[in-house]
């Protein structure tokens, strides 16, 4: 499977943005699908993940201003950001866990917030 992420970009602090990932060479179906991030100098942290299912999580300095979404038709995954702040600044990528080490990443999709 391949993972495209987009929709990534500038903003300034209060506003929205909202990212895809796309999958092909493989559907995403009942897997649980993953939003990560990484700040310059700093490690990659969960933001959001669902489950097949539909069940969210969510990483608390996110929690009542992201959203994470999937539409397993059309083998995407979203993540709608609301409010967002500088500290929301940076590196996004998509995950695909489909078991123990058996993971999936996209390519990054820069997301910059300014005061």
């Amino acid at each position: 499977v391949q993972l495209q992420a987009s929709g990534g970009g500038s903003v300034q602090a209060g506003g929205s943005l909202r990212l895809s990932c796309a999958a092909s060479r493989g559907g995403i179906g009942g897997y649980v699908m993953a939003w990560y991030r990484q700040a310059s100098g700093e490690q990659r942290e969960l933001v959001a993940s669902i489950t097949g299912g539909g069940s969210t999580n969510y990483a608390d300095s996110v929690k009542g201003r992201f959203t994470i979404s999937r539409d397993n038709a059309k083998n995407t995954v979203s993540l709608q950001m609301n409010s967002l702040k500088p500290e929301d600044t940076a590196v996004y990528y998509c995950k695909i866990h489909k078991g123990v080490g058996n993971d999936y990443w996209g390519k990054g999709t820069l997301v910059t917030v300014s005061s």
